[in-house]
């Protein structure tokens, strides 16, 4: 399957001056030509740093200004009219799972068929202590995360009505025990960030999943997290088509800047 390759966007709320300035750099970067527009799926912004296995906690985890996700995906379906959107990525132990698949054909419909179902098993214990569910350990996640997959993908062929399209499952990780099995068999974008000779080899993970649950790996879109041309290009030899910059707010509001150089190498590349 021959995929378009595209460019993403990833706009953190937390931190930003109010909603008004994540609302409008949601407009702008539709306006720079964004094919989708994340938001996360937090109810406090995690403070983290990138390490060489991916990102790590900072010891401090303070309050700030911080907006929750999928009631502002319903509003982001009636101010965008082209790029997809949806949040990078939900988890899975925040909702039930029935409920989230409602939630996503009801942005689907008010969208008119773009919204982008991402999942993930959920890591942000503070999110869970201050909210009040368990936070649990790993394994009950994940055990929660696959429960969660399959319910969601049962209820979305039996709502009425149905969702607008099938709605692309994104499924962010890269684990290679549980997660890569799940992108084999469940979804239809995998999203993750690593090196391009780790993403290689797990590639290869979810092609031979994809193989054993019966489905055409060729069905799944991969996608990373954008850094610069270089890294892409060789992400783009090994079949990435989705590359997604992160933005995170200042006081001043967002520097959609990486967006900008993104979406330059797209259309160079193109």
């Amino acid at each position: 399957m021959t995929r378009p390759i595209r460019i993403g966007v990833h706009l953190w709320p937390g931190g930003a001056p109010d909603y008004a300035t994540w609302r409008e750099a949601v407009l702008r970067a539709e306006e720079l030509g964004a094919d989708a527009i994340f938001g996360y799926d937090h109810f406090h912004l995690p403070a983290v740093r990138r390490v060489p296995t991916g990102v790590a906690l900072e010891p401090v985890q303070p309050d700030v200004v911080n907006f929750e996700g999928w009631t502002a995906l319903a509003s982001w379906a009636e101010i965008t009219s082209s790029a997809e959107i949806g949040l990078l990525v939900t988890g899975i132990g925040y909702r039930n799972p029935e409920l989230l698949a409602d939630m996503a054909r009801t942005v689907d419909h008010i969208s008119g068929g773009r919204v982008i179902l991402g999942v993930g098993a959920g890591y942000y214990e503070k999110d869970y202590a201050v909210y009040g569910w368990d936070y649990g350990t790993v394994r009950s996640r994940m055990d929660l995360f696959a429960d969660g997959l399959r319910r969601i993908e049962h209820r979305l062929e039996n709502l009425i009505p149905k969702p607008l399209r099938q709605i692309p499952l994104l499924v962010g990780g890269a684990g290679e025990r549980r997660t890569l099995p799940l992108v084999g068999r469940y979804a239809h974008i995998w999203h993750s960030t690593m090196d391009v000779e780790t993403f290689r080899r797990k590639n290869d993970l979810v092609k031979q999943h994809a193989a054993a649950a019966g489905r055409d790996d060729g069905a799944i879109e991969r996608a990373c997290t954008w850094l610069d041309p270089a890294r892409s290009d060789a992400l783009l030899a090994e079949g990435v088509t989705l590359h997604i910059a992160e933005v995170k707010p200042t006081n001043a509001g967002y520097d959609l800047t990486a967006l900008k150089a993104a979406l330059a190498w797209r259309d160079t590349v193109r």
